[in-house]
């Protein structure tokens, strides 16, 4: 495709389906709607030539909505762009600057990985915006959910460094806005490739929490078992280190012995969800073997450790095209409340021994969240 957002196919929920949809086991109910924030300028942030994150990730993942049957679920948001002073809870304003007058000047490398253009700086914006915006609609009652289809991707960018093709880091905004406004934020990261730059926004933060699940070892080289949270934010951190050909059922079970009773003590009042899809199975940069039945089922159970109205979604990393069709498809099917498994879900590979380590490791540190930041 590449032509750009196109708003039009978004529309409201409408006609046979969604009439179908309001009636669940005879009980009507109102139809699960999500909010879909994207922006013609996220197709003009130049990566580079040949370079995996590229414009057709976010036609891939328009695709797999349109496999799926959920268009008419998703509510088309336009995002702005994030002001200096919001970028501010995350990002000094010397490194926004820094960028823009990269960007501005022609662009190029900015590190092996990253590279700009000149409508990059802009498209950053708009994706940190976008995570904003999405929560002011979300306040307001618009949705139950949101997913920002944004590029750049966001996670590995540090405070005052971009890296790993990141520039802004949008779901430590959007978190760290809404921690600033007292709200109990829970951070979960599923990308293959872990959250340097999330987990180091909050490692000394009790009012976040961050979990990641990642391959191990990989780029960055950060998110070992032993990185628990900094000296004011002990064991606010939870990270699940997985070798390569992992599948979706040792997944599911650290969601039900390390990340359920995470929850529990945490008792978020909202859910961000970093959602890269680069461990599928198909992705040519990792060696996950997730399929997409397994994102549907991560992605449901994630979201609902947060009421409806509080769930925001940000698309991070994926480079295989039809794996990320498929895997953006099957996750917005969930978040709308629909079934929607091109393919099955995986099970037998290898991790077991990391989620017993980690439950070792979360014992030994017995630290009560809800004490830690004054609760």
């Amino acid at each position: 495709m590449g032509r750009g957002y196109d708003a039009a196919p978004y529309g409201p929920a409408k006609g046979e389906r969604a009439r179908a949809r309001a009636v669940r086991g005879g009980v009507p109910s109102d139809p699960v709607s999500v909010l879909f924030l994207s922006h013609p300028r996220f197709w003009e942030h130049d990566s580079g030539r040949g370079h995996p994150e590229r414009p057709t990730r976010l036609d891939a993942v328009r695709q797999g909505a349109e496999r799926a049957g959920v268009l008419e679920a998703l509510v088309p948001v336009e995002p702005r762009a994030a002001t200096l002073e919001e970028l501010g809870v995350v990002h000094p304003a010397a490194y926004v600057s820094a960028i823009e007058q990269f960007c501005s000047a022609g662009g190029g490398n900015l590190d092996p990985d990253t590279h700009v253009g000149v409508h990059s700086s802009e498209a950053a914006r708009l994706a940190a915006g976008a995570g904003l915006e999405a929560i002011s609609r979300l306040d307001s009652g618009e949705a139950d959910a949101a997913f920002c289809a944004v590029r750049p991707p966001g996670h590995h960018a540090l405070p005052a460094r971009a890296m790993g093709f990141c520039l802004f880091n949008n779901v430590a905004v959007a978190a760290a806005t809404l921690a600033d406004r007292g709200e109990r934020v829970l951070v979960v990261d599923y990308d293959a490739h872990h959250g340097n730059g999330t987990q180091d926004a909050f490692y000394d933060d009790p009012r976040v929490t961050y979990v990641s699940f990642h391959e191990w070892p990989l780029y960055p080289g950060t998110g070992a078992l032993d990185e628990t949270g900094g000296h004011d934010a002990p064991g606010s951190t939870l990270n699940v280190p997985l070798p390569a050909g992992a599948t979706g059922d040792v997944y599911l079970r650290a969601l039900d012995e390390l990340v359920d009773p995470f929850v529990e003590r945490w008792q978020p009042t909202w859910v961000l969800l970093s959602a890269g899809f680069d461990g599928h199975r198909r992705d040519p940069l990792t060696g996950l073997d997730l399929t997409s039945a397994d994102f549907a089922d991560l992605t449901a159970r994630i979201v609902s450790l947060a009421p409806p109205g509080r769930r925001l979604v940000f698309l991070e990393g994926g480079y295989d095209l039809e794996g990320v069709a498929e895997s953006a498809g099957a996750t917005l099917a969930a978040l709308v409340d629909e079934r929607y498994r091109p393919e099955p879900p995986s099970s037998g590979g290898p991790g077991d021994h990391v989620v017993d380590a980690a439950a070792l490791n979360r014992q030994d540190l017995n630290i009560d969240l809800g004490a830690a930041d004054g609760r």
